[in-house]
């Protein structure tokens, strides 16, 4: 469509509707409140860290708080509890940091490390995974959700694709809602830093209830979600 028959279309639309074309958008009206940005600020960061993990569980999350001197004990525990067998690990320097990486190759046999350079093996053994383990950047105490930043060296496919998932999580990194999350991701672009592949905002096992409200289980992604949070507060 050229711009002259572009007016014209546009023209007729305003005179269906009943007002003049307009091309500049009006104001957006001032807001009554502002509450998308300041909800849950008021919490201290422990009020804070129980409401995520009372969310959580209401979303069928199972939850472990740990100290970090725990969590080798921690994750083992896990995995056992949930079938142990075939396990994928995201190449994340934290979890090898907090002797994760290690502890879980000294276990299982089937411990596979997400390598980039590795391809399409990647997917396949995340397939084949029953685990999948992952560092969380943020926990969001509105929704019980943890938010995945990708890169090369973390996988998306660990998080999704294993029947069971596990996050380690930081109770200092738990914000009030994803207003702050955007602020934080503002603040990086602006500073020209390098920003993440893929930004996932995951709230509990994956589930739908699209048919008559009732809610189903594993419908796309993994049927049981494990938050293994580090108290470091």
């Amino acid at each position: 469509m050229d711009l002259q028959n572009r007016e014209k279309f546009l023209t007729k639309l305003a005179e269906c509707m009943g007002r003049p074309l307009q091309t500049i958008p009006e104001p957006m009206p001032k807001l009554v409140n502002d509450h998308a940005i300041t909800r849950l600020t008021n919490r201290s960061q422990a009020q804070l860290c129980q409401e995520f993990i009372d969310f959580a569980r209401v979303m069928m999350t199972d939850v472990v708080e740990a100290k970090e001197s725990g969590l080798p004990t921690a994750i083992i525990n896990i995995c056992e509890k949930y079938g142990g067998g075939n396990i994928i690990v995201n190449n994340d320097e934290r979890l090898k940091a907090l002797g994760i990486t290690d502890t879980l190759k000294a276990k299982y046999e089937h411990c596979y490390q997400w390598d980039f350079n590795s391809g399409d093996e990647n997917l396949l053994k995340a397939k084949q995974a029953n685990i999948g383990i992952v560092y969380g950047e943020y926990g969001l105490t509105e929704s019980g959700s943890v938010v995945l930043f990708s890169s090369k060296d973390y996988g998306r496919s660990v998080s999704l694709l294993p029947e069971k998932s596990v996050v380690i999580l930081r109770k200092s990194t738990v914000l009030p809602r994803v207003a702050q999350l955007a602020k934080i991701l503002h603040d990086k672009a602006q500073l020209g830093e390098r920003m993440p592949s893929c930004v996932n905002i995951i709230s509990g096992p994956s589930a739908t209830a699209d048919i008559e409200l009732i809610k189903v289980v594993g419908v796309h992604g993994p049927v049981h979600k494990i938050y293994l949070v580090i108290d470091d507060l």
